[in-house]
């Protein structure tokens, strides 16, 4: 590794931790918002969509990790919407995955866990068990969700990586081209190594 290479590896590392940091507290603060003073079974699907949000950028991140450059490049020729976009996201696979699995995926798993713990409050006074017994009834439910979901994520991301990235692509395309937010750098400044 070189001095370059592990400069870029650190910058990288230092602004995911800081992204993590302030996403982590609006998840947490807009979850904890959303969960007070409402229902549990109102929680219990705000806890499902938390745990499908991790499920999908679990799937996404795969299938970045998973595409081929080639067809995209096909689709750009035909001024194909998002294509472009889809290229960046295939060179950038690396930090694109540890982004949606390592940033979106990891956040969505605690925060659904805190989440549960709150209707776990919310349930204790609709059904007379304890606390131990609920809380190890919907923690169970909510991680055979995360791991189910992400098994078939997994699945997904590896059959129809190139259906999916297309989509990252025309949603990223719709989002600078529409609200004029850019997300990701431009085309030219990194080019996935071919293998030899």
């Amino acid at each position: 590794m070189n001095k370059n290479t592990i400069k870029s590896s650190l910058r990288f590392s230092i602004s995911i931790a800081v992204i993590t940091f302030v996403l982590a507290a609006i998840f947490s603060i807009a979850s904890n918002n959303a969960l007070n003073g409402t229902t549990w079974s109102i929680g219990l699907i705000i806890v499902l969509i938390i745990v499908f949000i991790g499920v999908f950028f679990d799937m996404m991140g795969i299938a970045a990790a998973a595409a081929a450059e080639t067809p995209f490049h096909a689709m750009a020729a035909e001024r194909v919407p998002g294509a472009k976009h889809a290229i960046v996201i295939v060179r950038n696979a690396d930090r694109f995955a540890s982004f949606c699995n390592d940033v979106i995926g990891d956040i969505a798993g605690v925060v659904s866990g805190v989440a549960a713990m709150i209707v776990v409050i919310e349930l204790m006074n609709v059904i007379q068990l304890g606390q131990p017994v609920l809380n190890t009834i919907l923690t169970s439910i909510v991680a055979a969700l995360t791991v189910g979901g992400k098994a078939v994520g997994k699945t997904l991301a590896m059959s129809k990586s190139t259906q999916i990235i297309l989509m990252a692509g025309k949603i990223l395309y719709f989002i600078e081209t529409k609200l004029h937010i850019k997300i990701l750098p431009n085309l030219k400044k990194k080019k996935k190594k071919q293998e030899i």
